[in-house]
């Protein structure tokens, strides 16, 4: 079994600070689980670290893909599940930090992903029927034969509702099926999960708020505008923070109101990410305003590391 500590949370919440203390003094590497990190052309909208912010320790799954590459979760999966084992094979320690709850949970599952392939003809035919009737109409369709995975996707997320149809369609069991079967494998994970949190959500909301704010002023909208002519429905064009400043270089909306449905789309989707990791069990939660709170952490993190 390989010991390895996850650090999650929603968005704004500490995540980085922590992982990086933690890395630092137990000899550790950080895998990003943040389906935004994983774009090059994007820094300041993903929050990715920079050098400075990572202070020499060593990042995984970060910055490698183009804007409009796509990736699965059973792509993350697969590169996650070679970097714990490779990091491991160096003495070193796997940390892996970030927001996208299926990620996280996929990999704590031990999620099998059975390989199919694309059927074309079929994928076109839903992506058309999706924009033909919005998330929301798929939605009700997908809960009559996987109500499961209905509850779980938002109706934005296009791709992964076109993904549980073609599963479907074409192997006769829906990915809920698949995933319950493939839980029965052995993981050679053992994890510690620390989960970051404000004990009063409003001072998340500001931190969100303000972390918007600290976008703007280091490029945000010049980083948007460099990827405003190549925009679509594929890869990063689908995640939180240039689709909403689209608005404005469209006229839709002046440069305030683009900002401010910018801070009201991440403070919904820090919802959604407490939403799915209030689920996951065995979560140790911290509140970063409580006092000695890195110090609990770090006690925590040596106690789980010292266990046989």
């Amino acid at each position: 079994m390989i010991k390895t500590i996850f650090i999650v949370g929603p968005t704004a919440s500490g995540k980085t600070k922590a992982s990086i203390e933690i890395a630092k003094i137990f000899g550790g590497e950080i895998i990003s689980a943040d389906s935004m990190q994983i774009y090059k052309g994007i820094h300041v909208a993903s929050a990715a670290p920079d050098e400075d912010e990572k202070q020499g320790i060593p990042h995984h799954l970060i910055e490698f893909l183009e804007l409009n590459e796509e990736f699965s979760v059973a792509d993350y999966v697969k590169l996650a599940r070679e970097k714990i084992k490779e990091i491991n094979s160096r003495g070193k320690l796997p940390v892996i930090v970030g927001g996208t709850g299926l990620y996280i949970s996929s990999l704590l599952d031990n999620i099998e992903f059975t390989e199919h392939d694309v059927d074309q003809d079929l994928r076109s035919e839903l992506e058309a029927k999706f924009d033909a009737l919005g998330g929301e109409e798929m939605l009700r369709e997908l809960s009559s034969f996987d109500p499961d995975s209905a509850n779980r996707l938002h109706p934005n997320n296009r791709r992964r509702i076109i993904r549980a149809f073609e599963v479907y369609f074409q192997t006769g069991k829906t990915i809920t099926e698949q995933n319950i079967l493939s839980k029965q494998n052995k993981s050679e994970i053992e994890p510690l999960i620390i989960g970051i949190n404000f004990t009063d959500r409003q001072k998340l909301y500001d931190r969100i708020n303000l972390r918007v704010d600290l976008m703007i002023n280091n490029g945000l909208l010049d980083e948007a505008k460099s990827t405003y002519n190549m925009r679509n429905n594929k890869g990063a064009f689908q995640a939180i923070g240039h689709k909403e400043l689209y608005d404005y270089f469209d006229g839709n909306l002046n440069l305030e109101q683009a900002i401010e449905n910018l801070k009201m789309q991440t403070r919904r989707y820090a919802k959604r990410q407490l939403t799915w990791f209030k689920r996951v069990e065995n979560v140790k939660w911290f509140c970063p305003d409580s006092e000695d709170y890195l110090d609990n952490i770090i006690a925590t993190c040596e106690q789980f590391l010292k266990e046989e």
